[in-house]
């Protein structure tokens, strides 16, 4: 029978009843869970034993700290991953989870106020966390000198939502392309209240999700980054972006601030909405604040524009009737009107 239909009453004389003939029954047969502490005087010293020991429902706390090499794997349908008061810091120091990442997750699962830094594997790719399966969020976490911050593989089924995250400090060495964070063909896609800066030749958010929300972070590659895009919908997809600060340092590798559907094949169609955002542009005049490859994407191409500012030299490469080619429609309102 399944625990978790059982009544109050019912669960407790099951455990009368295990008492009386001297069994010790889980804590999931009694449809609880259970929180394993990993940390200094703790029963876990490594996170990957914690994980081991969790069930579905459960919850491991990390302790404050340093911690190094300690790269695990996520298999429980549910688990949430928690670092306490200051929060814990992972360094890969040269270790990997399955040639992916620091922590690869498959399953509904919360990561929050961990700090992953130094990700790398053989194939250059390296993440601080590679999502798999399943639904992920993750809060509160910070990213730094990974290979990608986060990536994640292709599934439609899976959901991802990061909160209050900081992405940066993109390594300068050869090899793939490094992403702060990557997500691929997945359902939906969401990131709130986070900063991002630091790239190098990748992007600063790269996102193929078939459904975006990019709602009031900072993407700014000041001054001194070298990012390609500060954001970027290389297949199309439906995209809402509001209250952003969206930056370009000088030295970016990539003339666009947003691009949409550079990638786009196969029938991938879109749309955008922009309101409330800041575009600043601290390149040439050749850049553009905004790139929709209308020419890539298949039928109509509704963008709506509200309310947002442009700041510095650049240009709008928009369906028309901004610039005439195509066939899609394009909506302009607030006051602040795009550049010349």
């Amino acid at each position: 029978m399944n625990a978790a239909l059982l009544s109050v009453g019912e669960r407790r004389r099951h455990w009368r009843l295990g008492l009386a003939l001297g069994l010790v029954l889980p804590s999931w047969a009694l449809g609880e869970t259970r929180t394993h502490r990993v940390g200094p005087g703790e029963r876990f010293c490594c996170l990957q034993d914690a994980i081991h020991a969790a069930r579905s429902g459960d919850t491991v706390e990390i302790h404050p700290g340093e911690y190094r090499g300690h790269v695990a794997v996520v298999d429980v349908p549910q688990l949430t991953i928690r670092g306490l008061g200051a929060g814990a810091v992972i360094h890969a120091d040269g270790q990997h989870a399955e040639g992916k990442a620091m922590l690869v997750v498959r399953g509904d699962v919360m990561v929050e106020n961990v700090e992953f830094r130094g990700a790398r594997v053989p194939v250059g790719n390296g993440a601080g966390i590679r999502f798999e399966r399943g639904r992920l969020a993750v809060r509160r976490c910070r990213f730094f000198d990974n290979e990608m911050g986060i990536l994640t593989a292709n599934d439609p089924n899976m959901v991802f939502d990061v909160s209050d995250c900081e992405f940066g400090a993109a390594p300068r060495h050869e090899g793939m392309l490094h992403h702060l964070l990557y997500v691929g063909t997945i359902g939906a896609f969401s990131v709130r209240g986070s900063r991002f800066s630091g790239g190098w030749r990748g992007h600063l958010l790269k996102s193929r999700a078939l459904h975006n929300r990019v709602l009031n972070n900072r993407l700014d590659d000041r001054p001194s980054g070298e990012a390609s895009y500060e954001l970027e919908f290389p297949n199309g997809g439906h995209n809402i972006v509001v209250g952003n600060v969206i930056a370009q340092s000088a030295r970016t590798q990539n003339p666009d601030l947003l691009s949409m559907g550079a990638e786009a094949r196969d029938g991938m169609t879109g749309s955008l909405v922009l309101e409330n955002n800041t575009f600043i542009n601290a390149a040439g005049p050749n850049s553009r604040f905004v790139q929709v490859w209308t020419e890539r994407l298949a039928g109509e191409v509704p963008v709506r524009m509200v309310n947002n500012r442009f700041v510095g030299p650049g240009q709008l490469h928009l369906p028309p009737p901004w610039d005439g080619r195509g066939n899609a429609r394009l909506t302009l309102d607030g006051p602040h009107s795009p550049p010349d």
